[in-house]
Formats: C-alpha cells, structure tokens, sequence
C-alpha cells in the first residue's frame, strides 16, 4: 500500500445523470489506519480492476459530509457544529466505517443544547433509521427529550404538529400525565386524519405505527365497546377487534385469561404498563335486566387521598348507563359551619344536558376491614333535572383527620368503594 496517492470522487446530481468528478490527493496510511473501508478499498479495489487510483461514488449532497470526514481523519476535528450537517458527517462516518467520527459527531450532538426542532431532526434524519450505536445513542436521546417535554399533555393541541416520529416518541413513554387512554386513542385517529388525507395511507399508518402505542387494557369499557360498534374505515377492523376482545376477556376473566395470553407472546396490551391519567380507572359492571344497571368498582389508595386535601379533586373514567355517559368524582370540602374538612363523593353526568331515563336509584358504599363487604353510606332516589350532579359532602360522617387515619377504611392502604346506580323506569302521565 503506497503512503500517498489519489482517489477519484464521482458526485451525481439528485434531478440529473450528470457525474462530477474530482480527484482528491490523500495519504492513504493515514485514511487506511481511520478507517476500514479504506483498508478495503486500497488492498483489494486496486487489485480487481485496471483503475490507476480507487474511486468513490457518492451523491451531490453527501459532498460536504464527506470532506469534512476526510478532514476528520487528518486532524481528528471538525469545522462544523451546526445539527444538520454533523448529522450528514455522521451518517457519512457511518457508510465510510470511521468509528472515531461517529463517536465525536454522537458526542457533539449531544452535547448541544436539545430543542423540540433539533430533536425531530435527530428523529427523522435518515440516519435515524439503521445506525449503530453511537447515532442511535443521539436518536435515544432525542426521544427522551421529547417524551419530558410533552410529559404532561392537558392540550392535545401542542403535539398537532409533531412529525410522525416525534409522535412515537412521545406516546411510547409510560411517564406521560393524559386525562385518560381513551383521549390517547381519539388523538392519534385526529392526528392521522389532518396528516394523511390519502385513506390507504392513513390506514397504514394507524395500523403500523399510531395504533400500537395505544394502551388499550387502560382504556374504559365504555370506550371499547364504542370502537367495537363503530364503522371506521380509518383503522384496521379485523387487528384492533382482536386486541379489544382480549382486553375486554382480561378485564372480565383475569385470573383465567392470564395463562393463555401469557402463552401467545403477541399478546401485550394486558402487560402494558399504566400511565398517569388525570381520571380515576374504574371498573364497571352492567345488567340489561330486569332494569338498566352498573356497578361501578373505584379504588383509592390512602396516599391518593391524601393528594386532595385540603381542596382538590379526582374523577373516574365515564360509564355508560341508559344513554347516559356518567362519572365519579371524589374531593374534599371544608364545612363552614364546622370548619371541618370531610370526604366527598359525587356522581355525575357529563355534558350540559340529559337525554333518555334521567331518575336513578343511586347507593354508595365502601368495604370495611371488619366484615370484609361493602356497606352502604349513602343512598336514595335522585332524579337529574338542572344539576347534573348528586352525592354527599361527607360519605363517612367523621372529619378528614379522622377518615384518613382509619385502618378500617383502608385495607392495605387501599379505600374501596362502590357505586349502584340503577335507571327507574318512571309511568307514563295519563291525559
């Protein structure tokens, strides 16, 4: 192998077959101990043709990239900081086997400053998508960044314009704080539809790459079987009844499900870690006969509790009951002729306005230590007229210091509590 010599840099231009040629003076023991691909191309190159030198071919765009790693290889630096084009050296360090470029363009680009912009570059650079480990380190870091950013999302609207892969980066973390699955799951369907208006590739998209990071052992009942009955032509009919029905058969049957999905390794939504949902999950059990009935199952933990003292508030997942979608909400209140603070449970109906059956028969009760069963607290007949909301501004009759203390009540630290809610079918007015 001769210590100097020249190869021959043929660059194509993207939009012609034009080649440019340019012949580069190298020293090729310094190239060859940089890199293997120039070891390759020095011992064996020559030796297969009748070239006088090697030659490269690379596109027009990959020029610069490709001199500032020829540049790296003599000095060891680069003249550049600029994202997109440390990018482009590294991808080219990648294709040429310059183990030290990559590890100094993986160092550099970590060490800027992380922007929402500079992230999605790192994301959707072509690089992004088969690099070895000193790139994907930059890939990692930059969905790390994003999934902090927008690690509490009360507006749905501040990722509307996040790139695809920005979105998986976002909605693969467990640490994001949403209102609940449900609204994850209506996101991704509205933010495919405003970015992909041609229906089979959004189809696909939904199916391949949006679908999947929804949780779907954490959305309601309600909610799944709302996707069940619906026609959408947006996602793929046949995967996602699938994966429902396996919820919904872990959801009624867990103790039986769990042997046969854990055998199917395809199987994950059952596993799938929780996140931290600004509604309560409920478990909600419901009766057609002989009237309209739910049971709704609301665990709390003591810590839980704790987190709403002494003005704050949590609300359950929405339940269906006779056309009518319904929520729990458990707070604490200060009485201001006592000024004692008390535990709160309410029922309520979502929305401004009634439809269907609106008088229910309405219980509340909490299991206690003692008996081991659920003893009601509260209870009655309540129709819903102008207020859409009924319950009891003290469930348990003591003070709040009392009610948090009490081992009876939290079994294991755990308050559970249950709710009988059952439509009245109310006569017909004779005229």
């Amino acid at each position: 192998m001769a210590d100097n010599g020249q190869i021959d840099c043929f660059s194509t231009m993207a939009s012609t077959p034009i080649l440019t040629v340019k012949t580069l003076h190298i020293n090729s023991a310094i190239l060859a101990a940089r890199s293997r691909f120039f070891i390759k191309l020095f011992s064996n190159g020559m030796n297969e043709s009748d070239q006088t030198h090697p030659r490269i071919r690379i596109a027009d765009s990959e020029e610069k990239a490709f001199m500032e790693l020829l540049s790296f290889m003599y000095s060891g630096k680069l003249t550049t900081i600029e994202p997109t084009l440390l990018l482009d050296i590294l991808m080219a360090a990648d294709k040429f086997e310059v183990l030290s470029c990559m590890r100094y363009c993986s160092q550099l680009l970590r060490s800027l400053p992380m922007t929402t912009e500079s992230a999605l570059l790192y994301l959707d650079h072509p690089c992004s998508l088969s690099m070895a480990a000193e790139a994907q380190s930059v890939v990692g870091a930059a969905r790390e960044f994003l999934a902090e950013k927008y690690k509490i999302l009360d507006k749905f609207e501040e990722v509307m314009n996040i790139s695809l892969s920005g979105i998986e980066a976002i909605f693969s973390s467990t640490d994001i704080q949403v209102a609940s699955e449900d609204a994850v799951y209506n996101f991704l369907l509205e933010w495919a539809r405003a970015r992909y208006l041609e229906p089979e590739e959004r189809r696909e998209i939904l199916s391949s790459r949006l679908l999947p990071l929804v949780r779907f052992s954490h959305m309601t009942c309600a909610a799944l079987q709302e996707i069940l009955a619906c026609t959408d032509d947006d996602i793929d009919r046949e995967q996602v009844t699938k994966r429902i029905n396996e919820v919904l058969l872990h959801k009624a049957y867990p103790t039986q499900m769990e042997g046969a999905l854990a055998a199917d390794v395809s199987t994950l939504d059952w596993q799938s870690a929780e996140r931290t949902y600004g509604s309560k999950h409920v478990k909600a059990v419901a009766f057609d006969r002989p009237y309209p009935q739910v049971i709704v199952y609301m665990d709390l933990t003591r810590a839980e509790c704790s987190g709403f003292f002494p003005s704050g508030v949590i609300l359950s997942d929405w339940f269906n009951l006779a056309g009518q979608k319904f929520y729990l909400m458990a707070n604490c209140v200060l009485d201001e002729e006592t000024e004692l603070y008390s535990f709160c449970l309410w029922l309520g109906i979502y929305g401004n306005s009634i439809s269907g059956s609106s008088c229910f028969d309405i219980e509340f009760a909490a299991r206690t230590r003692s008996s081991g069963k659920f003893l009601s607290k509260y209870g009655g007949r309540h129709t819903f007229s102008g207020s859409l909301l009924e319950g009891c501004d003290d469930l348990f009759g003591v003070p709040w210091s009392t009610f948090i203390a009490d081992d009876s009540l939290f079994i294991d630290g755990v308050l559970h509590l249950r709710v009988d809610l059952t439509a009245v079918e109310q006569p017909e007015l004779q005229t």
